[in-house]
């Protein structure tokens, strides 16, 4: 996908995560944050026509593409708009499975079992000083925890994120107020393992 990009539609319904997330934060979170960033985004491409035809993780990657008078701005808003389309790819309107095949053992090699990666996968997540996400990467075939603040994207020609969960607090606010720690502990019964495990395989093939 590239410019002009668009909005795109949650792949579920907006009711379909009650009740870990409501239909509320969800119209919000979708509706204006993420469409923001996307407007925004292409605002700012409009007046670089040689950056027109870049994808997302071609923005955020080949940095020295982009003219030092925009460079942050295009970051940002590039970022928020990756990062918001894998924050809704990864969840599901099912309390989902735990992860298998491929991705289990990987889980397992890496972290010890899955409620170890789930222990600091948390930690990650509620850690995080003010706004930002915690995500599960594919570094140079490893899997890796960690958080970046703001709208940062842990991307590069070595490194995918698989998973990520938001933490800005217009992600669970309406619903958990200062709770981030219940958002995240909720968050975990959302979690896309189709969708992530998929995207794992995927990576490692390419590989």
């Amino acid at each position: 996908m590239q410019y002009p990009f668009e909005v795109q539609p949650l792949p579920y319904e907006y009711d379909a995560l009650e009740p870990y997330l409501n239909q509320e934060i969800l119209h919000y979170h979708h509706d204006k944050h993420y469409a923001g960033y996307v407007m925004k985004l292409n605002e700012l491409l409009k007046n670089y026509p040689n950056l027109q035809n870049m994808t997302l993780p071609e923005l955020l990657i080949e940095t020295y593409e982009l003219p030092n008078e925009a460079k942050t701005s295009i970051k940002n808003q590039a970022g928020g708009v990756y990062n918001h389309e894998l924050y809704f790819s990864c969840m599901n309107h099912a309390e989902c499975e735990m992860p298998t095949d491929q991705l289990a053992i990987a889980i397992n090699s890496s972290f010890g079992s899955l409620d170890q990666f789930r222990a600091e996968f948390a930690s990650a997540a509620n850690s995080q000083f003010g706004s930002g996400y915690a995500w599960l990467i594919l570094s140079d075939k490893k899997l890796e925890i960690i958080a970046t603040p703001n709208q940062d994207t842990p991307i590069s020609p070595i490194v995918t994120p698989l998973l990520c969960i938001d933490v800005w607090e217009h992600a669970y606010y309406l619903q958990y107020q200062n709770r981030r720690s219940d958002y995240v502990e909720n968050w975990f019964n959302l979690i896309n393992w189709d969708f992530v495990g998929a995207r794992y395989m995927s990576l490692m093939k390419e590989a």
